[in-house]
Order: structure tokens, then C-alpha cells, then sequence
């Protein structure tokens, strides 16, 4: 997700600093980006010299100082003290100016907002899953988040051509509240009724949905997924509806997370 977004943010013409802990995740994330580009190329969509200018826009780092910026984008695991504690860290190397926001696809704002010294400078810019290719992009605003913050968020997504639309800090924001009942109701499916995987998906896929409820889970990532519908279920006051699934918590368990380990509902070959 982060390499992806990092490609949205060069080819909108914006510097950008791709930053991770780990030298081989960031080596990942660079080789994942090249094949994108050439990809792109291949189809005739950008020309050799795109592909290089967007490039020589990225940079990637191990440093945590390196990444001063006027915009920051979180795009790490689904937990809030992990999170917390990577933005103590960047405040401490930016400017009182600069805006702070989160990929996040549950967690509250707000909450995070909260326990950071500028609360106005923070809200959730939600991208999807790959961030490249899918145009919607959701900024959250939380109690706090200023005006001018919002304004200079919704300009930088339609500089990367996508679509942005605003919301408020709710449990899910807008797309995964209402995609609880997709991915729950398939695998309640499967539970109660013995259906197979690939024959729900097939038949979805016949009524007119891009992909399946579990080809979808599998390339959004089952541990991604699964997390956001425990935050929306807790949110929400573990409503019965919204149960998370002990199918998928075993996916999660056995480390099944879907594309990224080449195991989900489905095998897949890297």
C-alpha cells in the first residue's frame, strides 16, 4: 500500500519520500513501482521520459530524519499505539505546519488526533487497495481537523487524479461501513451453507461486481480486512450483524493473508 501510494504521489508530480524500517521491504516497494511503470509504458499510458521524471521524483529512505515533508502519509500496520508511535517520531522532525494523515481504513481519527500536539494538522486520507489504479480516495475529518488542512488535502488528490470525497470520522468512514455486509455475508455462506469460495465469487462476479467478496479480501489482505471488521464491530457496539469471521481470523492465524504470502482463499504463485 505504501509503495503504491508513493507511486500516486511522484506521478502527480509531487517529491516523494518512501520511508520503511525495513531495507527489503523498501527494495520491494521500489521493484514494485519500477514494474508498475513499465507496465504503463508497455500500454502506451506514459512515455520513457514520464517514467524516469516520476522516478527521479522518488526517493527512499531508511532514516526517519529524511522524512521532512509538508504532507505525511501513514500507510503501516492496523494497530494505534504502532501508529502513535510513528508520528511522535515525525513531529518531532517536521514543522508545526505540516499535515499528518493516516491511511487507516477504521481506526479513528479522532482517537489518534487526540494524543498528537497538533490535532488541527491531522486527519485520515484513505486510499485503495492498489492505490494506483483505484481513484477514490477518502479524507477523513476528525472533530479537530481545520479548514485549511482539508482544502490542501482534497487539492493534492486531484493532483494525483484521483477522486476525493470528504467525510466525517465514523467507524468504517463511508466504503468499508457499507462493505461490512459483502465480506461477512460471504463468508456466513460459507459457514452455514458449505458454498465454496470460488462459487460465490463466480456468482458475484456474474451480477455485475469487478470481484468476488474472497478475491477481493485476498488482494486487499486477509489481516487488513479481518482488522477492520473487528475496529468496525467494536465501534459500532458488536452488533450481531457485524460479527467478524472465525474463518477469516483463522486465515489470519495461519498466516493465509491472501496475495502478499501466496495463500488466502485462493493459491497464488509469485
Amino acid at each position: 500500500m505504501g509503495s503504491g501510494i508513493a507511486q500516486t504521489a511522484a506521478a502527480g508530480g509531487f517529491k516523494t519520500i518512501l520511508f520503511d524500517v525495513n531495507t527489503d521491504v523498501l527494495q520491494k516497494g521500489k521493484a514494485s513501482i519500477e514494474k508498475n511503470l513499465n507496465t504503463l509504458k508497455e500500454k502506451g499510458r506514459i512515455t520513457s521520459e514520464e517514467e524516469q521524471a516520476i522516478l527521479q521524483r522518488l526517493v527512499l529512505t531508511g532514516d526517519i530524519n529524511d522524512c521532512r515533508a509538508d504532507l505525511i502519509i501513514e500507510a503501516i500496520v492496523e494497530k494505534q499505539e504502532v501508529k502513535l508511535d510513528l508520528f511522535r517520531r515525525l513531529t518531532g522532525c517536521n514543522s508545526d505546519q505540516t499535515i499528518f494523515t493516516s491511511n487507516t481504513s477504521s481506526l479513528s481519527i479522532t482517537a489518534l488526533s487526540e494524543q498528537l500536539p497538533h490535532p488541527e494538522k491531522f486527519a485520515g486520507l484513505h486510499f485503495f487497495n492498489p492505490a494506483p489504479l483505484m481513484r477514490l480516495v477518502e479524507i477523513v475529518r476528525s472533530r479537530y481537523t481545520a479548514d485549511d488542512a482539508i482544502q490542501t488535502l482534497l487539492g493534492i488528490a486531484a493532483k494525483m487524479g484521483k477522486t476525493p470525497v470528504l467525510c466525517k470520522d465514523a467507524p468504517g468512514f463511508i466504503v468499508n461501513h457499507v462493505a461490512r455486509p459483502y465480506y461477512l455475508e460471504a463468508l456466513r455462506l460459507v459457514e452455514q451453507e458449505g458454498i465454496g469460495f470460488d462459487t460465490i465469487d463466480d456468482v458475484m462476479e456474474a451480477s455485475g461486481f469487478k470481484m468476488g467478496p474472497f478475491r477481493l479480501m485476498d488482494l486487499i489482505g486477509n489481516d487488513i480486512n479481518y482488522a477492520v471488521s473487528c475496529s468496525v464491530y467494536e465501534a459500532m457496539g458488536k452488533p450481531s450483524r457485524l460479527t467478524p469471521s472465525p474463518i477469516q481470523e483463522q486465515k489470519v492465524k495461519d498466516g493465509e493473508l491472501g496475495r502478499k504470502t501466496g495463500k488466502g482463499y485462493y493459491t497464488y504463485l509469485h
